[in-house]
């Protein structure tokens, strides 16, 4: 026998409003976003969002970072709320999905539970958590870092933008420094709900992905010293090029990645070189490599290999290099409990799915931690993000948070 919930879908249309209503906040400079963590245009993100949540008769909380939980009641006094959501905060020229999927998704399940008067046993939050992508504030996913006891509250204060402003002073500035105590709310499961940032769902033609694992993470700052010369005047043997041993270890991160396929990545991304003069052989170079692996061992391995690389390459160019770990988390298994309530809702409502590994990290990466947690995914065009092109369709959309919608119910349990 059927259930009368087993058709229930959200609005998809309802669903897309709400996306393009938040996508006017913070305009990028063609199409997408550009709303960083803890400024006005992120203060009036979290506004809009406030506003809504309190239409639909939810009860808002703020913790001490700023991160907002828009909570349901439940009809079990004693049951843990099962928790959804992402972020609001976007990268510099980012795009309208990235993370505010997962929030205006998670609230439009409450507003499809809410206009079919449906009660569950578990009570629902729906969560925006503060400065998940780590742009003007590093490290990325810095609140549910607190929640989840990787970082303490004062050390993520003590973050600071490329101006010397500092997270607490923002927080407070903006109105959003809350008095609920980090990590001090139970959950009886997480479910988030994002855009793949990748290629492989929209190549196969599938709905959903369905996130088993999240791909460990190592983050390299390395400073190569050698010496300032002139371009023109200085021997070809002679040269002690900062420059050209970044380019030798750019070339090994990439080798080393390559070895480790199909599933291992390497770039190096961040760069600065000094005195970056055009008539100057490079004295200084200093860039981060960004290594990833859903498999611990894999992901030490290329960090033993590139260290190793980059010692032979400055000692045969007679530089000096220093490597600095500035980032870094294990890969991430999430709960079978969780993961299996996505796969049961996905094929239960007729989406195609398969299983994926997140190449990204995500506040749920660090609730996993803490909370059985698991991850939905959806497709975006040509699997890109971070970038003002991103784009997702309707459909996508819908798919992914109609998968939610089942996946958090399953969890929540319905009241009889």
């Amino acid at each position: 026998m059927t259930a009368p919930s087993d058709n229930l879908r959200i609005d998809g249309d309802r669903l897309w409003d709400s996306l393009m209503e938040m996508a006017k906040i913070g305009p990028g400079v063609r199409g997408g976003n550009n709303r960083q963590t803890l400024t006005d245009a992120d203060a009036e993100g979290r506004a809009l969002f406030r506003k809504w949540c309190e239409a639909e008769g939810l009860s808002l909380g703020v913790d001490k970072m700023g991160s907002m939980f828009a909570y349901r009641e439940g009809t079990d006094p004693n049951a843990d709320p099962v928790y959804m959501g992402s972020h609001l905060d976007t990268q510099p020229t980012g795009g309208k999905y990235d993370g505010v999927l997962g929030v205006l998704g998670g609230l439009e399940v409450i507003r499809t539970l809410n206009s079919r008067d449906i009660k569950t046993k578990h009570p629902i939050v729906v969560v925006n958590w503060t400065n998940e992508e780590g742009t003007r504030f590093a490290p990325a996913m810095l609140a549910s870092g607190v929640f989840a006891g990787v970082h303490t509250l004062d050390w993520a204060y003590s973050r600071t933008d490329a101006e010397g402003k500092t997270v607490g002073e923002e927080l407070k500035r903006i109105g959003f420094m809350g008095d609920e105590e980090v990590g001090a709310r139970k959950i009886h499961a997480m479910f988030e709900l994002h855009i793949e940032q990748g290629p492989i769902l929209e190549d196969e033609d599938i709905d959903i992905g369905v996130v088993t694992h999240g791909q460990g993470l190592k983050w390299l700052q390395v400073t190569l010293t050698g010496k300032e010369s002139h371009t023109g005047s200085t021997p070809m043997p002679k040269r002690r090029n900062a420059g050209l041993g970044m380019a030798r270890v750019t070339e090994l991160v990439h080798e080393v990645a390559m070895d480790y396929q199909p599933d291992a990545v390497g770039a190096i991304g961040h760069v600065e070189v000094y005195p970056n003069s055009r008539n100057i052989i490079p004295g200084k170079a200093v860039f981060t490599i960004d290594i990833r692996s859903p498999d611990k061992a894999v992901l030490d391995e290329m960090d033993a290999r590139i260290r190793e690389g980059i010692e032979t390459i400055a000692d045969a160019m007679q530089i000096t290099a220093e490597v600095e770990q500035v980032g870094h988390f294990d890969p991430v298994t999430f709960d079978p409990g969780c993961v299996g309530a996505v796969r049961r809702a996905a094929e239960k409502l007729g989406y195609s799915n398969r299983d994926i590994v997140s190449g990204a990290g995500h506040d749920a990466c660090w609730i996993n931690r803490v909370a059985p947690t698991a991850m939905i995914m959806c497709p975006c065009v040509d699997g890109l993000s971070h970038n003002e092109d991103e784009e997702i369709t309707k459909e996508w959309a819908t798919a992914g948070a109609d998968v939610l919608l089942h996946a958090v119910l399953e969890a929540a349990e319905i009241a009889g």
